[in-house]
């Protein structure tokens, strides 16, 4: 969330990064947020003024008993009962306020840096690079078709025991998902980052940590009797992993990466752009997270971002990098890349990562913090990408490697899975 202390002195600041966020009633939401606080200080000065006063009656009662002076007393307790009741009632006001202040930040989502592009929606996202004739392939396929044709992909099956948004993956489907996922786990241990295995639940408090409650409270699958939530994607348990704690600064840069299932409710029930693949309430996902000094992420989000390109390349794929603008920016991210594939049987992109610098808005909600080396304690800046998301790569790939003779898998990939084509 955004700190408080930065609001009040850059509220022309704040309220022009919403609006480029198309937060369009940021004056007011500002005012409010500003009013609450303001009663809060109030508050806990009046409440330090009433136990300061305390003290000093409490110290006045004991001077008074070492002189025998007990007849004194009286009036002195009297006044420190009636302050002791003020002061409960001062402490539960003050509990209430920090509690709306709370809420009223978290509600305000993160500022967008500088170099993000100004604009409304998905349409405006700035194309960074595009594979150079990537729209040029002769007429394929979609994969669903190809999925029925091959029977290596039942969306029926899925339908039958859950709903619309459940594959089932079947025979050579089922190992090329594997062979993906362990592909791009290997690929990120060759690069540095450690191997995490995180539950796939998670706490209110964790899922607020990373910016996914409130703000996306509709979208997120919940247990009827916990407090429990189905994680959307593996960076909610990652990062969490570091909260509320004061980091060395030989610590630091944290690398992790993980493989889980991610399960989100938003997911369309018609229409081309959900068939098939396209868009799913479970779904496999290779997850990045980075912690960072701040002086150093934006420097690490440009190398996480050319980490998932060259993924991509090595699968062969057509490609694009989208410089995401401000208002298809996500609630909680001050800077995102979107990479896309071409799905060639369906004439469109495909976003398969988001990679993205969340600054100090996740570590501030999570107090995450490290010691700099002269001893001083700041919030650290997080990141994470998805490096990849598997069921529009898999779509990509059936698409864009289908031949008469069947299925080509890509040569990266058949140490995976042990097999060549799909026929």
């Amino acid at each position: 969330m955004l700190d408080i202390h930065y609001i009040r002195k850059n509220q022309d600041n704040v309220i022009q990064g919403l609006k480029k966020k198309q937060i369009t009633d940021a004056p007011a939401l500002l005012e409010q947020l500003l009013a609450i606080d303001q009663q809060r200080r109030a508050t806990q000065v009046t409440l330090e003024a009433a136990t300061a006063k305390l003290r000093k009656l409490t110290k006045q009662v004991e001077q008074l008993l070492k002189a025998g002076k007990k007849e004194s007393i009286a009036a002195i307790k009297l006044h420190s009962q009636a302050l002791k009741a003020t002061i409960q009632e001062l402490s539960s006001q003050l509990t209430g306020h920090e509690e709306a202040l709370k809420i009223a930040l978290y509600e305000l989502p993160n500022l967008p840096h500088s170099e993000v592009p100004v604009g409304e929606n998905a349409t405006q996202n700035e194309v960074v690079y595009q594979t150079p004739n990537a729209l040029e392939v002769g007429e394929k396929l979609p994969h669903w078709e190809l999925a029925t044709r091959y029977n290596i992909i039942d969306f029926e099956l899925g339908n039958k025991l859950v709903g619309t948004g459940f594959p089932v993956y079947k025979g050579k489907g089922a190992r090329l998902q594997r062979a993906l996922i362990h592909f791009f786990l290997d690929q990120a241990r060759e690069a540095g980052y450690e191997e995490i295995q995180p539950p796939i639940l998670a706490k209110q408090d964790v899922m607020c940590g990373t910016g996914q409650l409130p703000d996306k409270e509709g979208q997120m699958y919940q247990l009827l009797d916990k407090k429990l939530y189905l994680i959307p994607t593996a960076e909610v348990p990652i990062t969490n992993l570091y909260s509320h704690q004061i980091l060395s600064n030989d610590a630091l840069p944290i690398k992790n990466v993980a493989y889980t299932p991610c399960f989100r409710r938003e997911a369309g029930s018609w229409g081309s752009h959900v068939r098939g693949l396209n868009r799913l309430h479970q779904f496999d996902k290779v997850e990045l997270v980075e912690i960072r000094e701040p002086e150093e992420s934006y420097q690490a989000l440009e190398v996480m971002r050319n980490y998932v390109e060259q993924l991509l390349i090595k699968l062969t794929l057509p490609y694009r990098i989208l410089k995401v603008c401000s208002g298809d920016l996500g609630f909680a991210a001050a800077f995102t890349y979107d990479l896309e594939v071409f799905s060639v049987g369906q004439g469109r992109w495909l976003e398969v990562s988001s990679v993205s610098n969340f600054e100090t808005y996740q570590a501030n909600r999570m107090k995450l913090r490290y010691k700099t080396k002269d001893n001083k304690i700041r919030l650290l800046h997080t990141l994470n990408g998805s490096a990849l998301a598997l069921p529009r790569m898999l779509a990509a790939l059936l698409e864009y490697n289908q031949t008469e003779r069947g299925i080509i898998i890509p040569d990266i990939l058949r140490s995976y899975t042990r097999f060549n084509y799909i026929v």
